[in-house]
């Protein structure tokens, strides 16, 4: 799997990922939400320049034009709930592909930082020979993105997978390489170095999922 780190070049990029992580900041949802949105806008641009292209010609007021334009059968699914910004931020970009959504959270069943990847809830349209985009905020441990991608299979075989997220470890970034097909590839903003003993990234910058929506009651 390959992998393309967004902040290894300078760019606005920066601003969003600081103010997502600034505990003075982020307390603002409707902006940490936004933030979340744009990064997925600036990874689908940089996503799209690895599409397939066809010629299609277009009439103007004053002539014809010939331009290529992408002509991959995209789906974008996102995890639910903290994924639902950047699924935006990849909408706004891809405004016509279809949409599949899917939940995955952190289970304790012994009430203690030992925890398992649920998946209860699935709607997605058939995979079979389209380009998935996988959107997920938070890659700690990767096992959300690899249980979803179990959770997929019998949609169909995607010809080309695409996962998009905002911050990631590098301990989750090499457990996917044994997960997903060798030809995939990962767009994230940038990459945090240590998992915490609850499997939290540090720094990272918290629940995505809490941040964006407010606070939920565990079970």
């Amino acid at each position: 799997m390959e992998v393309q780190e967004i902040l290894k070049t300078n760019s606005i990029a920066n601003r969003f990922i600081t103010q997502l992580r600034d505990v003075n900041i982020q307390t603002d949802r409707m902006r940490f939400r936004r933030n979340i949105e744009r990064l997925g806008e600036i990874m689908s641009y940089e996503l799209s320049k690895e599409l397939e292209y066809k010629i299609k010609e277009v009439s103007t007021p004053l002539g014809k034009s010939k331009i290529s334009i992408p002509k991959n059968e995209l789906v974008i699914c996102s995890i639910l709930r903290a994924g639902l910004p950047l699924h935006q931020g990849i909408l706004n970009y891809f405004d016509d592909a279809e949409n599949s959504f899917i939940s995955a959270y952190r289970h304790h069943p012994e009430n203690n930082e030992k925890f398992e990847i649920l998946v209860e809830y699935l709607a997605s349209p058939s995979l079979e020979g389209k380009t998935l985009i996988l959107a997920d905020p938070m890659l700690a441990t990767g096992r959300s993105f690899s249980n979803v991608l179990k959770a997929l299979e019998p949609m169909g075989k995607p010809e080309k997978i695409h996962l998009v997220s905002v911050i990631g470890s590098t301990e989750g970034i090499e457990y996917l390489k044994s997960e997903f097909p060798e030809n995939s590839k990962l767009w994230i903003a940038t990459i945090d170095q240590k998992l915490d003993g609850n499997g939290y990234i540090v720094p990272g910058l918290g629940d995505a999922g809490d941040l964006c929506f407010g606070g939920k009651l565990q079970h």
